[in-house]
């Protein structure tokens, strides 16, 4: 049996609705149609992992709302642990307005209720479990200061962090210190970087200098142009399978769940980029955030990796 991976952040109830184009300011466009999705970065990386065969603890904050009760219950479906994720009476679940394009890219504007509450005491309750962790993951949906609290946790007790710095926002030294592998997208490693990250060339320079400040491995996703890994032995650039995009809402928190996933199993970091690519090409094909999250049994065996 492999390791628990703990994830401490964000749950949300997705609001989607599709349309051929997005509107531009002042116009109004029909949209195609419109569903309530299960989401938020935290919950989707949970789902993923899980749902390639990872013991996981999610570890955030919704609403005592309808929406709340959802989104707990779609964790506790992948059997997830979520004796952690607590109500809040006073505020609502977390919400975001996805805009999904035909080409699949899609447009996020955030309610955070009750994941802005989400503090170091609550990170604390869950100490135990992040002492006994295979790996730790992040993200910058919730306050900074949870954040850190959990980074800082982790660190003691020596247990890898896997951080995906969504949304991009400035990090302190602190927590650059703490990071093992740091998984930014191109929007992301730009950011951070100050570099235009457009292509696997100026994505492994970017990733260089994101290196240089604490992470021993970085991970820049590039959407369709795949990945490129930058470690103690270089850079290496991992072309993407070529599919039909229908909704790139998860993809990066599926590739991210399927990665960690892996490492914790004991697989390679080629091998565990392998399962995530894999298992977010599946992802994109489809429609919703956690609805599109492949099970590791619908990857083709040639991608699925061994289990440890």
């Amino acid at each position: 049996m492999t390791s628990s991976i703990v994830v401490v952040g964000s749950l949300n109830m997705d609001l989607v609705m599709r349309m051929t184009r997005a509107p531009v300011g002042g116009e109004t466009v029909s949209g195609i149609d419109f569903a309530m999705l299960p989401g938020g970065k935290g919950a989707n990386q949970a789902v993923a992992c899980a749902r390639m065969g990872a013991n996981v603890i999610m570890v955030g904050r919704v609403g005592i709302d309808p929406n709340g009760d959802a989104l707990k219950a779609g964790l506790a479906a992948d059997g997830i642990d979520a004796r952690e994720v607590k109500g809040l009476a006073s505020t609502h679940t977390g919400v975001a307005s996805i805009w999904v394009e035909d080409d699949g890219q899609n447009r996020i504007v955030l309610a955070p209720g009750a994941n802005g509450l989400l503090d170091p005491a609550s990170v604390a309750r869950a100490t135990t479990m992040i002492d006994m962790a295979g790996m730790l993951i992040v993200q910058l949906e919730v306050p900074m200061s949870a954040v850190q609290a959990a980074v800082d946790r982790a660190f003691a007790a020596h247990v890898p962090v896997l951080f995906n710095p969504a949304p991009a926002v400035p990090l302190p030294d602190s927590i650059w210190a703490c990071i093992d592998i740091l998984v930014p997208n191109e929007s992301e490693a730009s950011a951070y970087a100050e570099l235009a990250v457009v292509d696997p060339n100026s994505a492994a320079e970017a990733g260089a200098l994101l290196r240089a400040r604490g992470p021993d491995r970085v991970l820049v996703t590039l959407g369709a142009q795949g990945v490129v890994v930058i470690d103690g032995a270089g850079a290496r650039h991992f072309p993407a399978k070529k599919v039909k995009a229908v909704d790139t809402t998860a993809a990066g928190d599926t590739f991210i769940g399927a990665l960690a996933a892996a490492l914790c199993e004991g697989q390679s970091l080629d091998d565990a980029v392998a399962l995530g690519q894999a298992a977010s090409a599946l992802c994109v094909t489809r429609k919703g955030a956690q609805t599109s999250i492949p099970y590791r049994r619908q990857l083709a065996p040639s991608t699925a990796g061994d289990r440890s």
